[in-house]
This record gives C-alpha cells, sequence and structure tokens, in this order.
C-alpha cells in the first residue's frame, strides 16, 4: 500500500482576517474531519501540519519524512495558494523531491477535497 504524506498549514498559522465565517476550531474540525476520512478509506496517510515559517516547515517536513518511505504527498491549498506562502510551498516542493524521488504530488482545495485529490493518483 502505498503511503501518504498530507502537508497543510497548521491552523494557528492563519490569518483569518482574509477569511470571514471561518476560524481556528472550526478549520481544526474540518481538517480532523477530513483526516477522518482518510482513515474510513483505508489509506495510510501522516498528517503534518505545518508552521508558515519556512525554515520550520522545512525541518518538520523532514521529522515526518522518517516515517516514510511516502510514494505521495498531498499540499494543502493554504500552503500553495496564499501568495504570502509562495516561498513556503517552493522549499516544501523541492524538499519532497529532493529527499523522496520519484514522489508523486496532490493538491487539494479544502479539507474536503483531500480524499479526492489523493484518488487522483491511486
Amino acid at each position: 500500500m502505498t503511503k501518504i504524506l498530507t502537508i497543510g498549514l497548521h491552523p494557528s498559522a492563519i490569518d483569518y482576517t482574509d477569511h470571514p465565517g471561518l476560524d481556528e476550531a472550526t478549520l481544526t474540525a474540518r481538517i480532523e474531519q477530513g483526516e477522518a476520512a482518510l482513515r474510513a478509506a483505508g489509506l495510510d496517510t501522516t498528517a503534518c501540519l505545518v508552521p508558515a515559517d519556512p525554515d520550520t516547515a522545512e525541518q518538520t517536513v523532514r521529522d515526518h519524512l522518517t516515517d516514510g518511505p511516502f510514494g505521495v504527498a498531498m499540499i494543502g491549498a493554504g500552503v500553495r495558494m496564499a501568495p504570502e506562502h509562495t516561498l513556503l510551498f517552493e522549499r516544501l516542493v523541492n524538499l519532497l523531491i529532493t529527499t523522496s524521488p520519484g514522489i508523486r504530488l496532490c493538491f487539494n482545495t479544502t479539507p474536503e477535497t483531500t480524499l479526492d485529490a489523493i484518488h487522483r493518483l491511486l
């Protein structure tokens, strides 16, 4: 079975002023529901929530990679869609392809689309 690493911004790392109706507790619950859906689907996943700081985030992912090898990494929308996280996204993509040759990447648009994103690759 393919091991999957899911990477997303930790809910405490997000500035919610640009997201009306969303707060840390709500996002945390949505992420937990998404992780439950992955487990219910029988997938072998490891969740990795990272801070917004690229150096710390890179180390957090490195630490999680020791649980591999991973065949797939899913990078969440919070990391890749916000312009202020472009450097973070670049660093994580380059880390994954450097440390895990052959890893396949997929991307969600919300916590609720994580399972769909992973199924596109499996």
